[in-house]
């Protein structure tokens, strides 16, 4: 029997193969990276090169759902569409019903819920995408949470998503330093500086959001994440050079 023929069949061995088909699908996405910092959350993607004639702005993988909340994704750029088009609307419904923007759990946990009712249905398909959501919650608190196919979600201090999401992270893991998100700069700087760890033809391929507390969504121009890869290469220059010289020495 085949069992990635249906989605609501699992294997003998415990296995919902149309999920981990999609998990691939996300897997073959632009990368995506999230840090979370004390007063700063700072979304960066891989920016695929445009062809000469399209328009640029229209393709986007970072988007805002809420005044204090917005997200980037990695796989099916028109799934993505959709999901994005209900959580814009979920998030206008809970601000007319309470009178308050959304917590960044709440509008996680609808996009993880409508995700998993997609994996327990005949005649659908998962969705092939992950999502990095951020934000701030009323009370001032920064949130990073991430999403997958299969509906689980999670919270982060930095994480990423899409292709070689792994190398990136091991990245993040060596070098997140509590002691550091205090300080904005130094915040988007660690997302630039995880995302060059695959991007390889600098800042012009990446799409870097941040968000302050009070204030909304910001996407820095092209110009500005080009002098954050400028500055950020300067100092691996001269760290390279003063462990040369410290070897030479000793």
């Amino acid at each position: 029997m085949s069992y990635d023929r249906a989605i609501t069949v699992f294997s003998p061995d415990g296995h919902l193969f149309q999920v981990e088909y999609a998990q691939e699908a996300v897997k073959k996405g632009s990368t995506a990276v999230g840090v979370r910092g004390k007063n700063i959350v700072v979304l960066g993607v891989e920016k695929k090169s445009a062809a000469m004639l399209q328009d640029d702005r229209t393709v986007r993988k970072i988007c805002s759902l809420d005044d204090n909340v917005f997200m980037a994704f990695a796989g099916l750029t028109a799934d993505a569409r959709i999901l994005i088009n209900r959580a814009r609307v979920e998030c206008q419904s809970h601000r007319l019903t309470v009178e308050d923007p959304v917590t960044i759990e709440y509008i996680t946990r609808y996009i993880a819920s409508m995700k998993q009712r997609y994996t327990q249905s005949n005649g659908r398909r998962p969705f092939g995408i992950s999502t990095l959501i951020v934000g701030f919650d009323f009370d001032g608190m920064p949130n990073l949470y991430q999403t997958d196919p299969s509906g689980t979600y999670h919270a982060w201090k930095a994480n990423a998503i899409g292709r070689s999401a792994k190398t990136v992270r091991e990245f993040l893991e060596k070098h997140y330093k509590e002691e550091e998100m205090e300080s904005d700069e130094l915040v988007i700087k660690l997302a630039v500086r995880a995302l060059l760890e695959v991007v390889q033809t600098g800042g012009k391929n990446i799409e870097l959001a941040t968000m302050k507390r009070g204030e909304t969504m910001k996407i820095l121009e092209p110009a500005e994440v080009e002098d954050i890869v400028s500055v950020i290469e300067r100092e691996k220059e001269e760290a390279e050079k003063k462990k040369k010289t410290s070897t030479t020495t000793s």
